[in-house]
């Protein structure tokens, strides 16, 4: 291998950890050609675990590893949030028996095909923009800490891998609560919201300000004043644009007064 091809294959595996991902497309864009990584694959310095993406030879494939490369080497605009960023942060205790885990991601950019190619334990789901008016970030540049807070968004650590964007509990929640209707979405909010005793007022006025989605700034709320947090009466509501008329979530339920959005009437029997 000659000076020049040793010294990019160098620069490429030291960008490279046990668990980084590099697509073709990013390979083609940093002057590495389908030749020259196709002799790297035939070398034994890097392997392919799906059609257009490649990673370390004997390096471990986990989602934690896929979504950073996602974030910071893609450049996509696509955070954890939802369902599993609740699970991930330990509130999660409504478990769908029997499911695998899915890994739940946000933002305007769509997953690359080669993401739901790959042999993971976790499936990962698009689950399209959240409900919020921001603009979008790219997480490849080093965005301050405070102008993701100010979105409701953190970096959490995964050992081993690095620092993953994702929601905050309180954003997490409002974008589950903007899940599909029906009775199943109301089960599973309510059992969650049953434990966020501690959500931080400030920041769910911030978010309630921000998000365009009606029912699930309702069904947050309801469920909310049904578990009787104490945060929520600290919650200013200046601005907070809550619609008009009813909504319902459910057919045949029955209607929270307040917040006017109508709720299965056997909550209390799907609670643990």
């Amino acid at each position: 291998m000659s000076d020049q091809n040793s010294g990019n294959i160098n620069r490429l595996l030291t960008g490279l950890d046990d668990t980084g991902l590099v697509s073709s497309r990013w390979l083609r864009a940093h002057g590495y050609s389908s030749s020259l990584v196709a002799r790297y694959v035939a070398s034994g310095w890097l392997e392919s675990p799906a059609r257009g993406v490649y990673m370390r030879k004997g390096g471990r494939l986990q989602w934690e590893g896929v979504v950073r490369s996602l974030q910071r080497r893609e450049g996509l605009s696509l955070h954890v949030g939802g369902r599993f960023a609740l699970a991930w942060q330990g509130h999660e205790h409504y478990l769908r028996l029997g499911e695998a885990a899915t890994v739940t991601l946000y933002g305007p950019d769509r997953l690359p095909g080669w993401a739901s190619k790959l042999a993971l334990p976790e499936r990962l789901e698009f689950c399209g923009k959240s409900p919020f008016d921001w603009p979008a970030l790219r997480f490849t540049l080093d965005v301050p800490d405070r102008v993701l807070l100010d979105q409701g968004l953190e970096r959490r650590d995964a050992p081993g891998v690095g620092a993953i964007v994702c929601s905050t509990v309180e954003r997490a929640m409002l974008e589950l609560c903007d899940g599909p209707s029906g009775a199943a979405l109301a089960y599973e909010a309510d059992a969650l919201m049953q434990g966020m005793t501690t959500l931080r007022p400030q920041r769910v006025g911030l978010l309630l300000r921000h998000c365009r989605s009606i029912k699930a700034k309702r069904l947050f709320l309801a469920l909310a004043h049904r578990h009787g947090h104490a945060w929520l009466s600290r919650v200013s509501m200046d601005d907070v644009d809550l619609g008009r008329g009813k909504r319902a979530l459910t057919p045949g339920g029955r209607l929270d007064p307040t917040y006017q959005i109508t709720l299965p009437g056997d909550l209390d029997e799907h609670l643990g």
